[in-house]
């Protein structure tokens, strides 16, 4: 265990705990809910809370941001030249409680039970938030960060981040900092602290086949013009070989393969497929072949449609041959692959393989590269060491297989990478009833964070 200032703001975290507890339910307790018009104000009030407990905890500049939409907490300590400067983002606005019948408690009457603390917000992302603001908190106490430290609280994350990059882009100078760290992303599982390295990017498009000018009567026109459903599932069966592999020109171009350490680490982790088979209850597991199923869902390009449509599909049969069929693609794409590169190949290959007799309209939808934080990256090696500074294990090494616009930003606009380190567990419940936070990784993550200052502070002897 490192000594010296550490020692001090570790101490200051395990004694002040219960009073944690009880501010971070305070926080808890203001429905935040940003999807919903009727909480505007209380999306505001949990803005306003979070000023004013920033302010509490040292930080004298912290404000509130206008946006077209709602404010963005920021704030900052002193800013020393000779230390590195992380910019630490959260959100601090969460997702509907519907259903209400299914909760065991009042989403937003914080419960602990069994050492868990239930509600609506508890691991996504308002005590993960907390956590960063008290781990700060307890360094200065101790006097002061060993880095300097900006934060960037929104209220939009859960309707989808609508005004944060023009935010970003407009405060560019604010918000310069050598790296950027979150903690709204779990644990890969329970005793298994985790850094979460990588993230996959998202290309979107919709495509529309069209036949004659109208739906026609199958018996008088049946065999005689091609059928845009027909044409449709031919389209979408050619982008796929037997074996999983995108069948897109140049799709692979640009994927790196996992080094030798990154598929060693994934091989670390408890993983049985068996059980993941189970759990999403289906009769087989299916995927690109030559890779593992964490390979495919961290660290391969997929291509799949998320839905089709065409013809009469209502009760009883209408026998038409329909005049359109319609599909919405996406592709989930691997650091390095360029979204518009991308779109351009999938464009491609459908015109290229459109049966005759139809004509195809194709909608590309906004697109997100991947990223990726080199496992030899100096605050990655700095989080490594705070994980196993607490938790006393080693820690994990993980991708993911979704994607967190922020993230982008990070990377495109102010140009520094990201360290994922969140401490919620896969099963938690955010998004759902029940939402929950083990307290044991919501005390051990304010710890970690804190020791991770201390690291890339170089300030833990």
């Amino acid at each position: 265990m490192p000594d010296g200032g550490l020692d001090q703001v570790l101490s200051y975290l395990k004694t002040h705990r219960d009073q944690h507890v009880s501010e971070v339910s305070d926080f808890l307790r203001i429905p935040s809910v940003s999807a919903l018009s009727s909480h505007k104000g209380d999306v505001a009030r949990a803005a306003e809370w979070l000023k004013n407990r920033l302010v509490a905890a040292g930080f004298q500049d912290a404000r509130l941001d206008s946006t077209p939409g709602n404010p963005v907490v920021v704030a900052s300590g002193p800013q020393r030249p000779d230390r590195p400067t992380v910019l630490v983002y959260g959100h601090y606005d969460v997702q509907p409680v519907d259903p209400l019948s299914s909760w065991r408690h009042d989403p937003f009457d914080p419960t602990v039970e069994d050492n868990i603390l239930y509600a609506r917000g508890a691991s996504d992302d308002k005590g993960q938030v907390f956590m960063q603001l008290i781990a700060a908190e307890a360094w200065q106490k101790a006097g002061s960060l060993p880095v300097n430290v900006k934060f960037l609280f929104e209220g939009e994350e859960e309707i989808g981040s609508v005004h944060l990059s023009q935010y970003i882009r407009e405060h560019q100078t604010d918000l310069t900092a050598d790296l950027a760290v979150i903690s709204d992303t779990p644990m890969y599982a329970d005793g298994y602290p985790s850094i979460s390295y990588g993230l996959r990017g998202l290309v979107s498009l919709e495509i529309t086949v069209h036949g004659p000018f109208q739906d026609l009567h199958s018996g008088v026109y049946g065999g005689a013009v091609m059928n845009p459903a027909h044409a449709l599932a031919r389209l979408i069966a050619s982008l796929h070989d037997e074996d999983g592999r995108v069948r897109v020109a140049h799709f692979y171009d640009d994927v790196e393969p996992l080094s030798d350490e990154e598929r060693a680490a994934l091989a670390r982790l408890p993983f049985d497929p068996a059980v993941y088979r189970d759990d999403v209850q289906v009769p087989a597991l299916f995927g690109e072949t030559g890779y593992s199923t964490l390979e495919r869902i961290w660290a391969r390009p997929t291509l799949e449609v998320n839905g089709m449509w065409s013809g009469f599909t209502g009760e009883g049969q209408k026998t038409i041959i329909p005049s359109t069929a319609h599909a919405k693609i996406t592709c989930r794409l691997v650091p390095h692959q360029r979204p518009e590169q991308i779109i351009e190949a999938v464009s491609e290959h459908l015109r290229q393989h459109l049966p005759p007799g139809v004509r195809l309209t194709i909608s590309p939808g906004e697109g997100a590269p991947g990223s990726i934080t080199p496992l030899n990256h100096p605050a990655v090696k700095a989080a490594e060491r705070a994980i196993e500074a607490i938790y006393h294990t080693p820690a994990s090494y993980i991708r993911m297989g979704g994607s967190i616009p922020v993230v982008v930003d990070f990377q495109e606009t102010l140009g520094i990478p990201t360290l994922l380190l969140g401490f919620a567990l896969p099963n938690e419940n955010f998004h759902a009833p029940n939402e929950h936070f083990h307290l044991d990784n919501f005390y051990r993550g304010a710890e970690t964070v804190a020791a991770l200052w201390a690291y890339l502070g170089d300030r833990h002897e």
